[in-house]
């Protein structure tokens, strides 16, 4: 990989189908038989707190090959203040080309734009064996609880990155994830009928 064989840019009206489908492709049968992260994708669009400036794909030799969204959440402080952050996702490369760093480019760009319109932090579903080699830590170190979670389970899938220095600094709270990821399973179900034909299969690993 070469530095000059892949190009980021914003996502444009007439390719989101392909879109879905390079995530479909990234996503099925990874957590859970199928997925639903192509048809989350198509609802987040259309979210009020879907934030269009950040809404990247990746190509390479004219291909979409990767994608990130950003969506504006809150942390509800400890103190009675919301505190305006970001979370993103889904994001995806596709998956012949997984695990050769376009993931991290992808990643690493998305970030440096958020922080550039603004975006003081970054809470997000993860593993930080990934996001960790782009300076996301476990929210807990940062003070922040994830919704629901009794206290003393595991949260290390619950992660947090500053990208303003010190934007959390003295904040204890709360973060819920934004109502729009959580999609009705019929209507997904529905939605992929659109798509290819892919066998649902039981994995090892899935979590779902």
């Amino acid at each position: 990989m070469s530095k000059n064989d892949y190009r980021i840019r914003l996502e444009k009206i007439e390719e989101h189908r392909e879109v879905e489908n390079m995530v479909r492709e990234s996503f099925w049968n990874v957590y859970r038989p199928g997925c639903l992260e192509h048809y989350v994708l198509h609802c987040l669009r259309n979210d009020p707190d879907f934030v269009p400036e950040l809404d990247f794909v990746m190509e390479k030799d004219g291909k979409l090959i990767g994608q990130n969204i950003f969506m504006r959440a809150v942390i509800k402080a400890d103190d009675g203040r919301e505190i305006p952050i970001m979370t993103m996702g889904p994001i995806c490369i596709c998956p012949e080309l997984k695990r050769q760093g376009y993931g991290k480019i992808l990643l690493d760009f998305s970030l440096q734009k958020a922080a550039e319109i603004g975006c003081g932090a970054l809470c997000f579903e993860g593993n930080i064996g990934f996001y960790g080699k782009s300076g996301f830590d476990y929210a807990s170190n940062f003070g922040i609880r994830y919704h629901g979670l009794p206290e003393g389970a595991d949260a290390s899938f619950f992660l947090c990155k500053e990208l303003v220095p010190g934007y959390l600094s003295g904040i204890t709270g709360e973060y819920t994830t934004p109502k729009g990821y959580f999609v009705d399973e019929a209507k997904a179900e529905a939605f992929d009928k659109d798509f290819p034909f892919k066998e649902k299969l039981v994995l090892p690993g899935q979590i779902f």
